[in-house]
């Protein structure tokens, strides 16, 4: 039996169409990232399911058993990937699932940052009444929104700032020509460029290496005096004294739903002095927080789980590709073609010379001909066989008909 660890919140459907897929589900809502390694070991769990409870590399390596980590939503920065990636264990994601609700807050905050709604409200409940200064908002409509990161979440916010009236400018590092043509954006070159021509700028990029810091003060000073700035990605990818002091200088007014100290759990005590602020809106990183999106992932999530038990490819894997086209800066590699008829052993016989030559297999698939009679094995190496190698592998069965390399 294949053993589910759900160590976050997952609803309770979700669970029950795992276990109808023949899994037994160890159901652990408050595990912390210090419970994962005792309670992977205890379950013999062979997939872990997490939302936000980190996975280190001590509860990778502690989990023998551990074949399958699926991110119940799309970032995976609480998983240590190179730790999985060594380990032999997949890691996938749910990505697209809440796009729609990230979206909308984005919108939301845009909105109420040109309106200043929440001082509105805060201003009533105090009794005060303000219209004259209240009515001077700019207006969004025939404004620029400059979008940085045009994933599927920027894409939804894209098309909801059009909806608007608005004109987009945006900028990742996948967006070329075409795609923007396609999106009815101007692409820009980086994203000072793109601060320099936005009213506003709303953020959708993943936390990595390279987008920590990405909005630094380069980015906040090429912004136009009184932009607007909204942040529901991750707070590492924004400078915060960079941004703190174009909100003091230049009038700068700011949303976010993600900020750095926020707290991990569902409730606690703000240790930040950026809400005191007037130009710092925030919200409690509630993005992806509604009923639809929450269905959505817990929808992906079986799925993957389904894939699993079934033995078909795992949707959405974030540290396995093609490794044909992964070569690392100084290795030499080759792709050995066998072609053979398809019987028993064949292939075991072929990697045994391989083996013996101190020849590494990085990448192999093997493909039958019409009929079964015949197949094509393709196999990525390193380093390059010489000749005396693959008359070896030749030679190693009578059913091998030829070997060719092709050097990378």
């Amino acid at each position: 039996m294949i053993h589910v660890l759900v160590a976050d919140a997952l609803p309770e459907s979700s669970r029950t169409a795992i276990a109808e897929l023949g899994c037994s589900v160890h159901f652990e809502p408050g595990a912390t990232a210090d419970d994962l390694p005792a309670l992977l070991r205890e379950t013999g769990a062979s997939v872990l399911v997490v939302r936000s409870t980190k996975v280190t590399a001590t509860a990778i390596e502690s989990a023998t058993r551990l074949e399958l980590v699926i991110r119940a939503g799309a970032g995976v920065n609480t998983i240590d990937l190179d730790a999985a990636s060594a380990h032999a264990v997949r890691v996938a994601n749910c990505p697209g699932t809440n796009a729609a609700a990230v979206a909308e807050l984005a919108i939301g905050l845009l909105i109420a940052l040109d309106r200043r709604i929440p001082d509105n409200v805060v201003d009533l409940r105090a009794g005060r009444w303000d219209k004259k200064g209240y009515s001077r908002a700019r207006g969004l409509a025939g404004r620029t929104l400059g979008v940085v990161g045009t994933g599927s979440i920027g894409r939804a916010v894209i098309r909801r700032a059009q909806a608007l009236g608005m004109h987009v400018v945006a900028w990742s590092r996948s967006l070329d020509d075409r795609r923007a043509a396609e999106l009815g954006v101007v692409r820009k070159a980086d994203v000072v460029d793109l601060a320099r021509d936005s009213d506003a700028v709303s953020v959708h990029v993943a936390a990595a290496a390279e987008t920590r810091g990405l909005l630094d003060a380069a980015f906040f000073d090429a912004l136009p005096e009184g932009a607007l700035f909204i942040n529901t990605a991750r707070a590492e990818v924004v400078d915060d004294s960079a941004m703190r002091a174009a909100v003091r200088d230049r009038g700068l007014r700011v949303a976010l739903d993600v900020f750095a100290g926020e707290p991990a759990g569902g409730s606690g005590e703000v240790d930040t002095a950026l809400f005191s602020d007037p130009g710092i809106y925030g919200t409690h990183h509630i993005g992806a927080s509604t009923e639809q999106a929450q269905q959505a992932v817990a929808e992906a999530t079986v799925e993957r789980v389904r894939a699993f038990v079934e033995g078909t490819p795992v949707p959405s894997l974030v540290n396995m590709d093609d490794a044909s086209e992964r070569v690392p800066a100084g290795h030499t590699v080759a792709t050995l073609e066998i072609r053979h008829r398809n019987r028993v052993g064949v292939l075991a016989h072929a990697l045994t010379e391989l083996e013996r030559a101190g020849i590494n297999v990085r990448s192999m698939h093997n493909a039958l001909f019409n009929g079964d009679e015949g197949a094509l094995a393709t196999i990525q190496v390193e380093p390059v066989p010489d000749g005396a190698v693959t008359d070896a592998v030749t030679r190693s069965h009578e059913d091998i008909l030829a070997v060719r390399v092709t050097a990378s």
